[in-house]
C-alpha cells in the first residue's frame, strides 16, 4: 500500500514521502496561481483546485491547501479569504454554508511521540460540515470533527469534538453555548 492510499484510508503514513510531496508541490502551483488571478479565472481555477465544487459555491483568494482534490463544497457554500484547508483526508462542507475569512480546517495530526513525528509519521482523518452551518471568521476545526447541520461556529473557537446540529459553539476549546431565543 503507498504512503498516499494509507493517507487517504485514515491510517498511519509517512507525510514525507517523495509521492506525496510531489501532489503538495503540484497542488501549490495551482493555488498560488489562483491566488493571483483576474476575476474572470477565479472558478476555472478553483474547479482545477478542489475536489467538487457544486453549483454557486465559492472560495475567495487566497487559499491555501495540502492537496486540494479531497475538498468537496455544496451548492451555494462560501469560503471567505484565506482559508487553510489541510485535506489529507476529505473535507467536506455541504449545501448553503458560510465560513468566515482565515478559518482553517486540519484533518492531519501529527504523532504525538517526537521519534515518531520527527520520521514524518501521521494520520488523517475526515472534517464534515453539514448543511445550513456558520463557521466565524479565524475558527480552526481539528482532524475527525463533524460539524452538525445549523450548527454554529463562533469566531475564533477551537472545535476539538463534534458540534452537534443547531448547537452554538464558542472559545478554545470549544463549548456548546446555551440555546438561545434571540437573534
Amino acid at each position: 500500500m503507498t504512503e498516499y492510499q494509507k493517507m487517504i484510508s485514515s491510517q498511519v503514513y509517512n507525510c514525507m514521502a517523495p509521492e506525496l510531496d510531489v501532489l503538495r508541490r503540484e497542488t501549490a502551483r495551482r493555488y498560488r496561481r489562483f491566488n493571483r488571478s483576474e476575476e474572470e479565472e477565479l472558478l476555472t481555477l478553483l474547479q482545477e483546485i478542489v475536489g467538487e465544487l457544486a453549483q454557486g459555491a465559492f472560495i475567495c483568494p487566497p487559499l491555501y491547501c495540502t492537496y486540494g482534490r479531497h475538498i468537496s463544497l455544496g451548492k451555494n457554500s462560501y469560503i471567505n479569504m484565506g482559508a487553510t484547508l489541510l485535506d489529507n483526508a476529505p473535507i467536506r462542507i455541504g449545501a448553503n454554508v458560510m465560513i468566515g475569512p482565515n478559518v482553517q480546517i486540519y484533518t492531519a495530526a501529527h504523532a504525538l511521540a517526537a521519534d515518531e513525528r520527527i520520521q514524518g509519521m501521521e494520520t488523517a482523518l475526515p472534517v464534515t460540515i453539514e448543511d445550513r452551518v456558520w463557521i466565524g471568521g479565524g475558527a480552526i476545526l481539528l482532524p475527525g470533527v463533524t460539524i452538525g447541520r445549523e450548527a454554529i461556529v463562533g469566531a475564533g473557537a477551537v472545535v476539538t469534538k463534534d458540534v452537534p446540529a443547531g448547537a452554538r459553539v464558542v472559545g478554545n476549546p470549544a463549548r456548546i453555548l446555551p440555546a438561545n431565543t434571540g437573534r
